[in-house]
C-alpha cells in the first residue's frame, strides 16, 4: 500500500518538531547544571581552641619579666558614691604592686603597648594608657553608672593578680546630650547629631597656640548607658574581649578573655563556668580561668555571648552583667 505524499510531509515535520523540542531541553539541562556547579556555596564557619598563637609567644618572651607582673590598680576618681556634676567625668588611677616593668603607654611607631581597660557601665572597654593624664569620660548620660578598670598587655589579655581589677559607682547630675555625636577614643565620628550645634565664635590665636601645645586627653564619647545593680561582692564576670575590627593576621585566631569577680570556675577548684556562644550557635564552655584562642573565622560580622553560669548552667545574675553580647567583624 502506498502512503500519500501528503501524509509523508506531514510525518517529517512532527518528528522534525519532536527532535528541536528534545534538543531544548537538553540545552536548558546543561544549562541549569553548569549554573549550579559554578555556584560557590556559603562558607561555613568552624572554630576551634587553638594554642596561643607563636606570634604572641614570642612577644612575651621580649617582654621579659613583665608578663610576671602583679599589677594592682586603684582608682582615685571618681570616687565610690561621688556626684559628678555635668557630662563629663575624670577618670584617675593609681598604679602601684610588683610592676616588674609593666607601666601602659603607647608605642607610637605601632600604636600598641600596655594599657588599662576602661569599662563604663557595661559598654565596650576603651583603652587608656598614659595615666599622667585623666581619662575622660565624655557625654555621659545623667543617673548612677558603674566604672571597671583593670590592666592589660598590648595584645589585650588581662592580668588577673589580685588587686588588679577595681569598680566604682557613682552618679552624674546634668549629664550628657543624647543628640551629641558618639566618638571613639580617636575623635572618629560613630552617629551624628540630629539637630546642628550653634555656631562658635573662632578661638583666639593665643588660645588656639595654647591648646596645639597641650596633648589631648584620651577619652570617649559615651552612649546613653546607666549602672546595672550589682553586688560588688557576688560572682562578676566583666566581658573584655574580642572586640571591634579584626583585619588580616590579627582576624584567625582571635582571643576570647574576660576579668572574674568573687568567683572560681570549675578547672581552677570552684563551682562555676563561663559560657560563650558564636552567632547564636551551640553554647560552649570556658572552665579555667586563662584566655582562649578561637580560628576558622569567616569574613563578616559575628556575635560573641559570655556568660556565668553555676554547676548547674543556670545564669548567675548580679545587675545583668553576667551576661554580655558583643558584635565584631571579621576581615580576611
Amino acid at each position: 500500500m502506498s502512503i500519500p505524499k501528503t501524509s509523508l510531509l506531514v510525518f517529517s515535520l512532527f518528528f522534525a518538531a519532536i527532535l528541536s523540542l528534545g534538543g531544548c531541553e537538553q540545552t536548558n539541562g546543561n544549562s541549569n547544571t553548569t549554573a549550579t556547579t559554578a555556584a560557590t556555596p556559603p562558607g561555613e564557619q568552624n572554630l576551634t581552641v587553638v594554642p596561643r598563637p607563636q606570634k604572641i609567644a614570642d612577644l612575651m618572651k621580649a617582654r621579659g619579666e613583665q608578663d610576671n607582673a602583679k599589677p594592682a590598680v586603684k582608682i582615685i576618681s571618681p570616687a565610690t558614691n561621688a556626684v559628678v556634676s555635668g557630662s563629663t567625668v575624670n577618670v584617675k588611677l593609681e598604679l602601684s604592686g610588683d610592676l616588674m616593668g609593666y607601666m601602659p603607654h603607647k608605642d607610637p611607631a605601632t600604636g600598641k603597648g600596655n594599657h588599662i581597660h576602661v569599662i563604663l557601665d557595661n559598654q565596650p572597654y576603651e583603652a587608656y594608657y598614659e595615666l599622667n593624664q585623666p581619662f575622660e569620660l565624655r557625654n555621659v548620660a545623667e543617673g548612677k553608672h558603674t566604672l571597671r578598670v583593670f590592666p592589660s598587655r598590648p595584645w589585650h589579655e588581662s592580668y588577673k593578680n589580685d588587686g588588679a581589677f577595681q569598680m566604682v559607682e557613682f552618679t552624674v547630675k546634668g549629664g550628657g546630650d543624647a543628640s551629641k555625636p558618639t566618638t571613639t577614643k580617636d575623635g572618629q565620628m560613630m552617629a551624628s547629631p540630629t539637630t546642628s550645634p550653634a555656631a562658635k565664635a573662632e578661638p583666639s590665636k593665643a588660645a588656639t597656640a595654647a591648646a596645639s601645645s597641650t596633648p589631648a586627653r584620651e577619652g570617649k564619647d559615651y552612649a546613653p548607658s546607666k549602672a546595672g545593680d550589682v553586688d560588688p561582692t557576688k560572682p562578676l564576670l566583666t566581658y573584655s574581649r574580642p572586640k571591634g575590627e579584626y583585619k588580616g593576621e590579627d582576624a584567625d585566631p582571635i582571643m576570647i578573655d574576660f576579668w572574674l569577680s568573687n568567683a572560681k570556675l570549675q578547672g581552677d577548684g570552684g563551682s562555676f563556668r563561663v559560657r560563650y556562644s558564636i552567632d547564636g550557635g551551640e553554647p560552649k564552655f570556658i572552665d579555667k580561668w586563662e584566655p582562649i584562642w578561637l580560628s576558622g573565622w569567616i569574613s563578616g560580622k559575628h556575635t560573641v555571648k559570655l556568660e556565668l553560669v553555676d554547676k548547674d548552667g543556670n545564669l548567675v545574675d548580679n545587675g545583668g552583667y553576667n551576661s554580655t553580647t558583643r558584635e565584631i567583624t571579621v576581615t580576611k
